[in-house]
């Protein structure tokens, strides 16, 4: 027996927490290279990670417009989209400064004194030390946010 649910059927909401654009648009040269891009692929579904990452590497950041389209591009729902944008750290969800700095937080680099570094940078930029994810300086100029740098850093090759 072969069923088949009309897309709206499932339609399931965003939850309102990505950031929206009203800037957004695929510069015709890039919706080229995502065409290309999907026909790499044995399903539209399986190109979502590498369309995800060239439209953030366009815009800055993904936004609920560009979630919204990628899933439109996919033939998905979008919250197929946005449980990836949500789940993958690589993705942002908010405009990054013209500088981002990512403090390590690996266990070498916290023995080294990343936390305290972490904690001197975010006072110096009006920043919560505590809070979570990555935080942009209110001039938008920095951005800082602790990573999960190779675990092997600082130690001799």
């Amino acid at each position: 027996m072969n069923m088949t649910i009309p897309p709206t059927a499932n339609a399931q909401p965003i939850p309102d927490t990505l950031q929206s654009d009203s800037r957004f648009s695929v510069p015709k040269a890039l919706e080229t290279e995502i065409d290309e891009l999907i026909t790499h692929y044995p399903q539209k579904r399986s190109a979502s990670l590498m369309l995800l990452h060239a439209l953030q590497e366009s815009a800055g950041f993904l936004s609920r417009e560009a979630v919204e389209w990628t899933a439109k591009k996919l033939d998905l729902q979008p919250i197929n989209i946005y449980e990836l944008v949500t789940f993958y750290p690589m993705f942002r969800q908010q405009p990054i400064g013209k500088f981002h700095l990512r403090v390590c937080r690996t266990l070498s680099c916290a023995l080294g004194g990343a936390h305290e570094l972490h904690k001197h940078l975010c006072a110096k930029l009006g920043l919560d030390a505590h809070g979570h994810g990555a935080q942009t300086s209110k001039d938008g100029k920095f951005t800082v946010n602790l990573w999960n740098a190779s675990p092997v850093v600082g130690l001799p090759q």
